[in-house]
């Protein structure tokens, strides 16, 4: 499995609808809230060969209130 993250910056007063809607779906491993530029930090984690790209263009940019997105692609955990 390839983990990565999501940064999700949500539409105001969202941010519990969208990480809900992120659990319910169980797409991702982790969620968090956070402070400043994002609102939630979303865990991650798909088949090798799948496009991470492609994921979240249809699985997470379309969940509503979310406003915009920054994904973080990692290398090697220590």
């Amino acid at each position: 499995m390839i983990p990565f993250f999501v940064q999700i910056k949500c539409n105001l007063g969202k941010s519990y609808q969208v990480a809900n809607q992120l659990a319910d779906a169980e797409i991702a491993s982790e969620i968090y809230s956070t402070a400043g530029d994002y609102d939630l930090l979303v865990k991650f984690y798909v088949e090798p060969g799948i496009d991470i790209g492609h994921f979240v263009n249809q699985k997470v940019q379309t969940i509503p209130g979310i406003m915009d997105t920054k994904t973080i692609i990692t290398f090697k955990a220590f």
